[in-house]
């Protein structure tokens, strides 16, 4: 520990001379906030992020987190292992903000040097703590002052030791945060840091700030909508900030604005201003997480009372019989990422967390794999696993093959549910409940859609905002591999500039004409 030492002095002697030199040159002002809301940065050390081996999660959940507590996150900077670095960007960030908070470099071994940096950057000495040092000794069984573990023991003189509250026993933890005047010293791995913060929450509450945001989804490009949000942001000036942040992949809006400020009064003014003034019809309302709330939006719909909700009714019903004489382990969707088969997986969703509301049981998904797919339907299928908990059962060949190879490898499945609409080549003579033909590997196959017309499919997915893969929304209205799919040219449009574009395949009016994109 001597060693950590020499290096702190020499630093800190380093660091001197700089200093002197930066305040001869004057320094620049902190940045304005609104209001009286104290300030935040974060410094974020590692080279594994800077290399690319660590994805950074603790910078977004401390600026989530400050924001809540009226705290404004001013700066996120991210360095090396290295002292210099280190202790200069604490010099800097600790003289400008209300708080400056670490995450990194905290740690038994060689490249943990976050706190003999800090230490030099307010020209201290490192010194074994002698409260940290029994609790290295609680903790490692360890005494010698040259053990690794003892480099946890090492803190700058003018130390404090914050030991937080575990939010759900309310009890003391037993390892306090190290801060130094006002630099607050978190660990790096994520579920550390995030109880340690949570647990000190206390420390960084505002007294009276907080912060209120307001959304407006737009389905307008980005392009038409600049000079009005310019044009507002001029008038607003500091009181309100709006952010506009296009989104490619979202099948409903083309841009989220976020509006900004520490006074309600003035963003609601700004949000009705805003939808005042943007292009007539642009404005659309979104729902967020369409599968969280699948059960019971999917069950209202299918009791309207309308004849497209007895459609949505029947099919449930059908998903309930097979439910009934088959156990959700015996059960697989059929899942390539096409309109019909979202409709499909989101019917099966919402039935099973309404039969089943505590069930763990991940939905099973067969993925039958052409050999050239779109990478827009791979992305697809990765974001719809996910947002569905699936357990994805990937196989490849046609139909039977998949078939074959899916029996071999899950014999306990005994029902397949299909998307299957009554005009599908080969699809005229099924009934919502029929075994495979002869010769095939035995299944029931189950068809909840079998009535279904390809307008009933797009009123189901955007009456209740379901995601689909963004092709549909690019002129393709029938998906297959990138070898037999085009756009369809029924939804060929030239706007008024004389460029060719293609409508959603939602605004398909002939529904004859919705496999003339598959060759």
């Amino acid at each position: 520990m001597l060693i950590a030492a020499v290096r702190v002095r020499r630093l800190a002697a380093q660091l001197s001379k700089a200093a002197m030199s930066t305040n001869n040159q004057g320094s620049s002002s902190p940045p304005a906030v609104s209001g009286d809301a104290p300030t935040a940065a974060i410094l974020i050390i590692g080279d594994e992020i800077l290399k690319g081996h660590t994805v950074d999660t603790n910078s977004t959940f401390l600026t989530q987190a400050l924001r809540k507590l009226g705290v404004s996150v001013q700066r996120i900077t991210v360095i090396p292992d290295v002292h210099e670095v280190i202790a200069k960007e604490v010099v800097v960030l600790s003289s400008q903000y209300t708080h400056l908070i670490t995450s990194g470099g905290v740690g038994p071994t060689h490249d943990d040097i976050t706190l003999e940096s800090i230490a030099a950057a307010f020209q201290e000495e490192v010194y074994r703590h002698p409260e940290l040092a029994q609790l290295v000794e609680e903790f490692f069984g360890v005494t010698d002052n040259d053990s690794p573990a003892m480099k946890l023991a090492m803190v700058p003189r003018s130390a404090k030791l914050n030991y937080g509250t575990d939010p759900q026993t309310g009890k003391q933890l037993r390892y306090p945060v190290v801060s130094v005047r006002n630099v607050y010293v978190f660990p790096g791995t994520p579920s550390f840091m995030e109880m340690a913060f949570t647990g000190l929450e206390h420390l960084f509450a505002s007294s009276g700030t907080k912060f209120h945001s307001r959304e407006v989804f737009v389905d307008a490009e980005e392009t038409e909508i600049a000079p009005v949000l310019t044009k507002l942001q001029a008038s607003w000036g500091r009181r309100v900030a709006l952010g506009s942040y296009p989104d490619w992949l979202s099948n409903y809006s083309k841009v989220r604005l976020v509006l900004d400020s520490d006074s309600q009064e003035e963003v609601d003014k700004a949000r009705a201003q805003l939808v005042d003034q943007l292009p007539k019809g642009s404005v659309v309302s979104l729902v967020k997480d369409p599968v969280s709330v699948a059960p019971a939006e999917v069950y209202k719909l299918a009791s309207n009372g309308t004849t497209f909700g007895e459609k949505v009714k029947c099919a449930l019903k059908t998903i309930e019989t097979m439910l009934d004489q088959y156990s959700t382990e015996q059960v697989c969707v059929g899942f390539n990422g096409g309109k019909d088969c979202t409709a499909l997986l989101h019917l099966y969703y919402s039935t099973l967390k309404r039969r089943y509301p505590d069930g763990k049981d991940k939905v099973k998904a067969l993925y039958i794999r052409n050999v050239s797919p779109f990478p827009e339907m791979e992305r697809f299928l990765q974001d719809t696993t996910k947002k569905y908990d699936l357990e994805l059962i990937s196989v490849e060949g046609s139909i039977r093959q998949a078939l074959n190879e899916l029996h071999d490898k899950r014999p306990e499945l005994k029902a397949v549910l299909m998307g299957t609409r009554r005009t599908d080549p080969y699809s005229h003579t099924l009934t919502p409940m029929c075994p495979t033909d002869p010769g095939w590997p035995e299944y029931m196959r189950v068809n909840p859609l079998l009535d279904w017309t390809y307008h009933d499919i797009w009123s189901f997915l955007r009456t209740l905002h379901v995601p689909y893969c963004i092709l549909y929304d690019k002129g393709y209205t029938s998906l297959g591999s990138m070898d037999n799919t085009y756009r369809n040219k029924s939804l060929q449009v030239v706007d008024e500039r004389g460029v060719t574009r293609y409508k959603p395949a939602y605004l398909l009016e002939n529904e004859a004409e919705e496999r003339n994109s598959r060759a």
